[in-house]
């Protein structure tokens, strides 16, 4: 094909792959695609796909030529695309020179793309507009196509070792030119500050362009990464967004929109001012999203991790640099710290509150340590003690303080919310409990907030914005005695950078936090004699399932009594895990926040109030009132999160209960109609019987009446009434249309007939032993809980 054909198929085989942008062609759907299942077009299209495959050759070969691609507007990020459409510049460099406003009779904004960011674009834009791909099998996404090409682009375009290799190109000799700045096709004003491009800044200190190839090939890795941070981080409301500039730029933005109303009479701009201060985009992140997000930040540390350590010499320093180091140093807090903070203040006040949270969880945790992704390896050691955070480190802590300290306190809000006895809620309190209880760990966030609240005394706040400029000589401020100036200033910078010269600084290591804490760890303290409580219950009902068991009939089935829970069902292994998980979990809080044993003993002591004398819960917090029991909302707090439940039990007549699902419906009715008869025949014969305080009354007490039955009524705050039931000696044959009753009768008339014994006989039999049995429970258990039939 010529290039001018190629040119021509190139934007239908991207939406081919990738999928259209309105998600009604699937493409390839590389995220459902894997190799356990598909192992043919899974090698396929990662071949094709291959930073070095036939696809990626056409990209570079379409670049020589300068050709470009409308990508529409709207369908970039809501943000993004509010401020384009009002004329404001965003404040990413992706964006500068190439909108493009439709001739006439065109529809919408469009950006003019080069093909590799035409291509990147739709890549990473495939993540979120294809959500509602069909999928016929469970699919892990760690080990998608899309999975594994994220993966192989970024070890390609950001690599930890050696340089971005060059792009094959079809000249010998040649190479592919960076793109062009063009000038922009209307003005536009900016609602951030320019972060000057890498490339261009490392271009212009060069004599020659060609003297130095990996200037002219940092363009992709930059791209690469300015498309994946804006395509899968940048999701929040422009309010949100606007709050966090200064006011200088505010200003700005606000003269400039003046000047487009007076311009257009007022009504347009009015329009769409109240339209981009009323946004609100409804993004919610899949956990497929955050796992790529995820592979992201990792690969951003390793990648930064990387660089070489600095000269001794500055000179030295500034000549021998190259652009691809400058870019390492950089990389973190320029391109992704913001928009990283703000998406994970969207899914921690946003996700729901269960397992799946992990995800986001594991995404935070990785960005707080980079020094698991650092070159050097840990000593070797033959004690299992954690390794203790250097202090080379502070300096990444102190300037991403917010990420450390005001998303640990997003997470104890939704921990306190969240059921502990769950085993994976457990194991994420764990999680970060440990991880924040690394040596030395709380010692440098404390050691930053303690910067962040420093009084400004030393520098003049006019002086502090040359402090920001990043040409200003050391010169100046050598006067300036202390460091501590330095990073106490570039903590305030980091903070009013992301939440605004008026936010309110919550310290982690203070009172109230510290409560938060004390809180979390006396619902840890609950959650653990839960987890007990249900243990002992579970042991209990295994124990008491016997063989034997299964042929006697309970009197648990007649009243109906419910003693059981829904985390029954999680198993004696999972309950252990999560004993283990808490009990370490509040061993690593207390490291962290110096609590002391009083302090745990004294909350302990408070959940072992929730036993009684006899092992079993209290019921939930309530107020007795004129209706019975009402609950506070401690109570449905305690019911929520599994801490105290109600005994649920029938406590109306046996006779009446709904028909279960262990009964025969039709010999329940016909039993019932049956022992009324009786009653109503033989009544007072039973009551005279009953009456005698001989043997035979008290042989007809223990099988005619239910004492225990009246009591629990006449003592329920719900039952008013009950005493006036006619709760006298009766005879009740329900248990006959028990299944298990008549499946034990059946088999003792099967083991019978081998003895050849017939059903008469063996029917005399029964009577004969069940009035034995009858006969000694009479003699020695007449106090113990009477037969209920």
């Amino acid at each position: 094909f010529s290039l001018k054909e190629l040119h021509g198929i190139f934007p239908w085989l991207v939406e081919s792959i990738f999928g259209s942008l309105d998600g009604i062609i699937v493409g390839w759907n590389l995220r459902c695609l894997q190799g356990r299942t598909n192992p043919t077009e899974y090698s396929v299209a990662l071949d094709f796909l291959d930073p070095s495959g036939p696809m990626m050759k056409l990209v570079y070969k379409l670049q020589a030529e300068e050709y470009r691609y409308d990508f529409p507007v709207s369908y970039l990020p809501g943000p993004v695309k509010a401020s384009i459409q009002e004329q404001v510049l965003p404040e990413c460099s992706l964006y500068h020179n190439k909108v493009q406003f439709p001739s006439s009779g065109g529809l919408g904004l469009n950006l003019a793309l080069n093909p590799f960011e035409y291509y990147m674009f739709y890549f990473a834009i495939s993540l979120i507009t294809q959500k509602n791909s069909p999928v016929t099998h469970h699919v892990s996404p760690s080990n998608s196509a899309y999975f594994i090409l994220v993966d192989t682009y970024l070890k390609c375009f950001l690599p930890t070792e050696g340089s971005v290799l060059p792009p094959p190109s079809s000249n010998p000799g040649g190479a592919i030119p960076s793109p062009t700045p063009r000038s922009p096709a209307v003005p536009f004003t900016s609602y951030g500050m320019h972060h000057t491009s890498l490339l261009k800044r490392h271009i212009a200190h060069q004599p020659s362009v060609n003297a130095d190839p990996a200037s002219q090939e940092i363009w992709r890795s930059e791209t690469l990464l300015q498309i994946f941070v804006e395509m899968w981080l940048h999701h929040y409301s422009l309010e949100m967004y606007q709050k966090m500039q200064s006011p200088h730029v505010k200003l700005e933005v606000l003269h400039y929109r003046l000047s487009i109303s007076s311009k257009h009479h007022g009504s347009p701009a009015q329009s769409s001012y109240q339209a981009l201060h009323a946004y609100q985009e409804s993004f919610k992140p899949t956990e497929e999203h955050v796992l790529v997000v995820r592979l992201l930040v990792k690969h951003l540390h390793a990648f930064s991790n990387s660089l070489k350590p600095e000269p001794l010499s500055p000179s030295a320093h500034s000549h021998t640099a190259s652009p691809l180091e400058e870019f390492k140093r950089v990389v973190i807090p320029r391109f992704v710290q913001e928009k990283l903070y703000i998406f994970l203040q969207h899914c921690f006040g946003h996700w729901p509150l269960d397992a799946s949270f992990r995800a986001v969880l594991e995404m935070w945790l990785s960005y707080l340590q980079p020094w698991r992704y650092a070159p050097e390896k840990p000593p070797q050691s033959t004690e299992p003690l954690p390794r203790s955070v250097s202090e080379k480190w502070a300096a990444f802590i102190q300037e991403n303080l917010l990420m450390y300290t005001k998303l640990f306190v997003g997470f104890l809000n939704r921990a306190l919310r969240t059921d502990l006895v769950s085993p994976k809620n457990a194991l994420m309190v764990f999680r970060v409990a440990k991880v924040f209880a690394q040596p030395n760990l709380a010692e440098m966030i404390l050691k930053g907030e303690q910067l962040f609240l420093e009084p400004e005394l030393v520098i003049p706040h006019r002086q502090h914005r040359l402090f920001m400029s990043p040409t200003l000589g050391g010169s100046f401020l050598s006067s300036w005695p202390a460091t501590i100036t330095d990073a106490s200033f570039k903590v305030k910078s980091h903070v009013y950078s992301l939440e605004g010269q008026d936010f309110q600084y919550k310290q982690m290591f203070g009172t109230e936090v510290r409560n938060l804490v004390l809180k979390l760890a006396q619902l840890i303290c609950q959650a653990q004699q839960t987890a007990k409580s249900i243990s002992d219950h579970s042991a209990e009902t295994m124990a008491s399932q016997s063989f034997f068991s299964w042929f006697r009939f309970t009197p648990s089935e007649m009243n109906g009594s419910y003693t059981g829970n829904d985390l029954d069902e999680i198993g004696q292994d999972s309950i252990k895990k999560t004993d283990e998980y808490l009990e370490k979990a509040l061993e690593y809080l207390c490291q962290i926040f110096k609590l002391n044993e009083a302090q745990l003993t004294q909350m302990m002591m408070k959940c072992g109030t929730a036993q009684d004398e006899n092992g079993k819960k209290q019921l939930p917090d309530c107020i007795e009132s004129e209706d019975g029991l009402i609950l506070t909302p401690l109570g449905r707090y305690q019911i929520i999160n599994g801490l105290r439940r109600f005994e649920v039990q029938y406590q109306g007549d046996t006779e009446l209960q709904p028909i279960r699902s262990y009964e025969n419906a039709t010999l329940v009715r016909l039993l019932f109609r049956l022992s009324s008869v009786l009653n109503e025949r033989f009544a007072d014969q039973m009551d005279v019987l009953c009456s005698r305080e001989d043997f035979v009354g008290r042989l007809c007490r223990y099988h005619l009446t239910n004492p225990h039955l009246i009591q629990k009524i006449r003592y329920s705050p719900v039952v008013k009434d009950g005493t006036s039931q006619n709760w006298g000696p009766r005879i009740s044959l329900r248990f006959l249309a028990s299944y298990r009753t008549l499946i034990s009768l059946l088999m003792i008339y099967f083991i019978a007939s081998w003895f050849y014994i017939g059903p008469v006989g063996c029917t005399f039999i029964i009577l004969i032993g069940y009035f034995l049995y009858a006969v000694i429970m009479t003699f020695f258990c007449e106090g113990w809980k009477p037969h209920e039939h």
